[in-house]
């Protein structure tokens, strides 16, 4: 497939002192933008005496404190850069951690959004033509589908809106539209692989051909296949392709062809990584990524700390690109557990469970017990009998990928799966954290 030049931005291709220059300005422009049109970001370049026209560097950034999700839910509104009668559209993010936020998008960041997912999908090995399938709800006011939806468009491409679940209306439509690409969570894709098999549909000589992977890693560190891509390519032989985005980004990391880490947009975004003492972290090493929007007219984001822990690789890669590549992310800050003196996210956990044929689905719940450390429980639905074989089996399996196994509790699969999926919320619910509030 030949380079798709419309959506492959040259700056992508740049030395990194290039880029760098080419960021430098595009920050002095937001940061004069903010100074301008942002009442929350004024209050702080005042209060701590920052003159925004000194910040020429992307290291004078750590000049400026970084914003937090607690400052976005208690003053929405003075981040919004522009008239209400500019906003088209009222978008909130997902609240997995805390309780959503509102974001307002203007025409131009709509238009924003469309370049970036056109951009990311070209990234995929995308081009004019071709058909994808939406597995992603596009309403509730959720910012994901929407922007594949812009961006497919934008690219030239068809857009299938089937919308998240429903096995037999995906394999429908598959038949019907002939669609070579899907959009969709990973392990939906073992669902619906399991449903192609149990009714007879012959999937491996289906028209899909690759799948856009949304909100699951699908690597380990060192970019190759986890437990969840392995075993959907040993089902179904289609290009898998990972991406990493978040409504306060307004931005995707998306793989090429590769699949060695998602990749940098240096026109839409700029990426730090920081430690505990929010301090740069040296390069090679993981931190929390923090971002400030580049070209966002409603709500931009100045050092924005995302709560992602992730890596940084600066080798070019072999598709051509030079501009950073992000690794798989690591897990929450808030989230990451401590077990039996093993540090590990849930994410971790979930990619064992992902993968055991006769879990129905689970709840991983963490708690502080009575000396003060983190007791990790996973509460099983299973429509086998359980029995101490089964227990065995599922702590091997922990103690094979994590070193360490949870406490493991079988209950009733509807039980649990109203606890995944109350109706307030978009995304399932498989971690639960009980801990006391630590200093």
């Amino acid at each position: 497939m030949p380079r798709f030049t419309a959506f492959t931005p040259d700056i992508e291709y740049q030395p990194r002192e290039v880029i760098k220059s080419f960021q430098e300005k595009k920050m002095q422009e937001t940061l004069d933008y903010l100074n301008a049109h942002s009442r929350f970001y004024q209050r702080l370049f005042q209060q701590h005496k920052i003159d925004v026209s000194k910040i020429k560097t992307l290291e004078d950034l750590q000049q400026i404190p970084t914003t937090q999700k607690e400052d976005l839910q208690l003053h929405n509104e003075d981040f919004y850069c522009v008239d209400k009668s500019k906003i088209v559209d009222y978008i909130t993010t997902s609240g997995t951690l805390s309780d959503p936020t509102t974001f307002a998008m203007t025409d131009h960041d709509l238009e924003r959004l469309a370049y970036n997912e056109a951009i990311s999908f070209t990234c995929a090995s995308g081009y004019p033509g071709e058909i994808y399938q939406l597995m992603t709800t596009i309403d509730k006011r959720f910012m994901a589908g929407l922007a594949y939806f812009l961006g497919i468009r934008k690219m030239g491409a068809s857009v299938i809106r089937v919308g998240n679940g429903i096995p037999e209306l995906q394999w429908d439509t598959i038949n019907r539209i002939k669609p070579n690409a899907i959009v969709c969570v990973p392990s939906f894709i073992l669902k619906i692989i399991n449903y192609a098999e149990e009714h007879g549909i012959d999937y491996r000589n289906s028209s899909i051909r690759k799948a856009i992977c949304i909100g699951e890693n699908l690597r380990e560190q060192d970019f190759s296949l986890n437990l969840l891509g392995k075993n959907i390519k040993e089902k179904w032989d289609i290009d898998l392709y990972s991406t990493y985005a978040s409504t306060e980004m307004s931005t995707t990391f998306g793989e090429c062809k590769a699949g060695m880490g998602g990749h940098h947009h240096p026109e839409l975004i700029i990426c730090e990584l920081l430690d505990e003492k929010n301090h740069v972290v040296a390069e090679g090493e993981i931190g929390e990524l923090t971002i400030t929007t580049l070209g966002v007219e409603g709500m931009p984001l100045l050092r924005f700390k995302t709560g992602d822990i992730a890596k940084f690789h600066y080798e070019p890669c072999s598709c051509g690109r030079t501009s950073m590549r992000i690794s798989p992310i690591i897990g929450r800050k808030n989230q990451m557990i401590k077990l039996k003196g093993t540090t590990l996210y849930p994410a971790t956990i979930f990619d064992v469970l992902d993968n055991v044929d006769y879990v129905e689905n689970y709840i991983v719940e963490v708690c502080s017990n009575e000396i003060g450390t983190d007791q990790v429980t996973v509460k099983i639905g299973s429509r086998l009998p359980n029995d101490e074989e089964m227990v065995k089996d599922l702590k091997d399996r922990f103690r094979a990928k994590l070193r360490v196994a949870p406490d493991i509790i079988f209950d009733d699969i509807d039980t649990i799966r109203k606890i995944q999926m109350p109706e307030i919320k978009r995304k399932p619910i498989k971690f639960i954290d009980k801990r006391k509030i630590k200093d």
